[in-house]
């Protein structure tokens, strides 16, 4: 199923999520609505606040990027790069950072320069609840700490310079006010 995905300015996006156990109600079903709703609207990354639960879940495809041209180097390792974060926890950042055009489901028509750290070291539980510790570089590391940010409340946004923020305040209030076209289901705030 569907869900509509929470727009700029819904409280929910603000909220630091808190961790679930296994017998979470309906949490394969949940996971699977997740997928296809990040699918429909052409995403590579979904956390649980952007459809309206405050809970340390998020899922990742970035399959597509293997076909791109900008990361040839590392086709092999992205080409069946699926995966789902619950109670996910960063340990470690490590590298230099690096800036990346950005871009979010919850905040359309807005793409900004982004430094994140290269290499992260990140716990976390699969959709088996089967824990991992695993480290990631690149534009993985990239994508899991842009959704990582979503279960600590923080959006990208967050992370630009007070000029670039003054910039995009009237984008982000059209956001708010559902002023903006897209071509999935989005939820406004009241």
């Amino acid at each position: 199923m569907i869900l509509p995905i929470r727009a700029y300015g819904d409280t929910v996006l603000r909220k630091k999520a808190h961790d679930i156990t296994p017998d979470y109600p309906g949490l394969k079903e949940l996971i699977d609505n997740m997928f296809e709703t990040m699918y429909q609207a052409h995403g590579i990354g979904l956390a649980a606040p952007q459809i309206g639960l405050d809970i340390r879940l998020f899922v990742i495809d970035i399959c597509p990027l293997a076909e791109d041209e900008d990361y040839v180097e590392i086709q092999d390792e992205l080409k069946d790069f699926k995966k789902v974060f619950i109670n996910a926890q960063i340990v470690e950042y490590s590298g230099e950072p690096w800036k990346f055009n950005e871009g979010c489901l919850s905040i359309p028509d807005i793409r900004e320069d982004v430094s994140r750290p290269e290499t992260i070291v990140i716990e976390y539980y699969d959709e088996n609840f089967v824990k991992h510790t695993e480290t990631f570089s690149d534009i993985r590391a990239r994508v899991i700490q842009h959704e990582y940010d979503h279960i600590e409340g923080v959006l990208f946004t967050d992370k630009l310079s007070a000029l670039k923020k003054k910039l995009i305040k009237g984008k982000l209030h059209k956001i708010t006010t559902g002023e903006v076209g897209v071509d999935y289901k989005m939820r406004f705030p009241k």
